[in-house]
């Protein structure tokens, strides 16, 4: 199955299905020496873990890691790590129905018409039981990047549904703020909101959607490719591959569609200690494809699941009218468990980022030859 491994120096390969025997990922390229245990992979994991909640599914999965290889005596060896998270929690029975019916907003028709063939449990390699996968990646990520240069990666549902938070400004939000609530709002008073919202979707068998901000902070200027490889472009196609998510927008973003020039445009300055900088942040932290040294802030559009309890008409593989109400443990809302996937994403491709501005040169080789010269005279 092609379309599994994402990334160019800091490559992560997934495999595994919802109710298989577990999910495995491959990360390659992690510079040998990182400190690194188990320990680290834990807390993302947990908080994207089913069953935290009383507004997440209730599958109880306790998502373990372990490490099978490319780590000795706590540190990276530079070769492949190779992490296994086993499921424990499968209910295959609940998707007997489904075998031979397609589910609305589900992907069960396109793998049939691609492969003639699916695995029905769960939606298999479509459903986001996957992303445990990426979150196991995205710790190490965290980690390397942290220990690096410094960079934090945040995220934080902003709207579920009509409830919108007020975030101020998303870059001076911390993990406490987030963390303080089941939803991930950092605006408590919206949380409360947002929380009897999904509790009221839950009880009328419905779903709800929404959107949440990711911000990545001490990213600095440089990072990323013109043309084809834009930083933009890596995080959109990071985005857009996690379940369930329809948009993606960047700093102003379709805000863009109404602004004039002299509105959207960040006016450069170089007062104070940090240096070259933006007094405004429309652009998101990226400009021509490559990082600005702003925070790079950018929001995703969550569509409500697709899997309710209300019996709804479909067609089966045959194409015969037929109903389905679809059975099984589902969140009511995706996003509180939304955004530690979406952190990882972000953190993937910013480990790729940092990987490919040090094999260009760039900061360094600036600084090597101010040593020359140096030297010289």
């Amino acid at each position: 199955m092609a379309g599994s491994t994402f990334g160019t120096l800091f490559r992560v390969t997934t495999a595994g299905e919802s109710h298989g025997p577990g999910n495995v990922v491959i990360v390659d390229g992690c510079p040998a020496g990182l400190p690194l245990s188990v320990d680290d992979l834990v807390p993302d994991l947990l908080r994207r873990r089913p069953g935290q909640s009383r507004i997440v599914s209730p599958r109880n999965e306790a998502d373990e890691p372990e490490i099978l290889s490319g780590v000795f005596e706590g540190r990276a060896t530079g070769t492949p790590i190779a992490i296994l998270i086993r499921n424990q929690d499968q209910r295959s029975r609940d998707y007997g129905d489904i075998a031979q019916k397609y589910r609305p907003g589900h992907a069960d028709y396109t793998f049939d018409a691609k492969y003639g063939f699916r695995d029905f449990r769960g939606g298999g390699r479509s459903s986001a039981r996957e992303t445990t996968a990426r979150v196991a990646a995205g710790a190490i990520a965290r980690k390397l990047l942290t220990l690096a240069c410094g960079v934090r990666v945040l995220g934080m549902v902003d709207r579920v549904g009509d409830v919108v938070a007020d975030l101020g400004d998303p870059a001076d939000r911390t993990l406490e703020e987030v963390e303080a609530n089941p939803v991930r709002c950092p605006d408590p008073a919206a949380a409360e909101r947002m929380e009897h919202r999904i509790k009221e979707v839950r009880k009328s068998q419905d779903s709800i959607g929404g959107s949440a901000t990711l911000v990545a902070t001490g990213v600095p200027a440089g990072w990323g490719e013109p043309v084809f490889d834009k930083l933009r472009a890596d995080l959109g196609k990071a985005m857009f591959s996690l379940p369930a998510v329809m948009g993606v927008e960047f700093g102003q973003g379709f805000g863009v569609a109404t602004a004039r020039g002299s509105e959207h445009s960040d006016t450069f300055s170089s007062d104070g200690p940090r240096g070259i900088h933006t007094l405004t942040n429309r652009h998101g932290g990226m400009l021509g494809g490559i990082s600005s040294g702003m925070p790079i802030v950018l929001r995703c559009a969550v569509k409500p699941t697709s899997s309710i309890p209300q019996d709804r008409p479909t067609v089966d593989r045959a194409g015969n009218p037929t109903t389905l109400a679809t059975r099984g443990r589902h969140d009511p809302c995706l996003l509180p468990r939304f955004v530690p996937m979406a952190e990882a994403m972000v953190l993937l491709v910013l480990a790729d980022a940092w990987l490919r501005q040090r094999a260009v040169g760039g900061v360094d080789a600036i600084r090597l030859e101010e040593a020359s010269e140096e030297a010289e005279k």
